[in-house]
């Protein structure tokens, strides 16, 4: 169990270390904190619904972020 929070706490540190903040901050509010809960989670569903996005359109905006996909 502790080895599972670790890689959840690890992929969180790497999200937030390599994301964009400065182009994530100048998002509309839906999709600025559509992003930030993906990046505290990697949940990348929830996150879609949050921006109102489909899965694939919510990615592209995530890669355009430059938020990796840490799983």
């Amino acid at each position: 169990m502790e080895e599972v929070v670790e890689a959840f706490e690890e992929g969180r540190r790497v999200r937030r270390e390599w994301a964009d903040w400065e182009f994530i901050n100048s998002l509309p509010p839906k999709l600025r904190a559509a992003l930030k809960y993906y990046v505290e989670t990697g949940d990348i569903y929830v996150a879609s619904r949050i921006a109102g996005l489909s899965v694939d359109e919510f990615n592209e905006l995530r890669i355009r972020a430059r938020v990796p996909s840490v799983t």
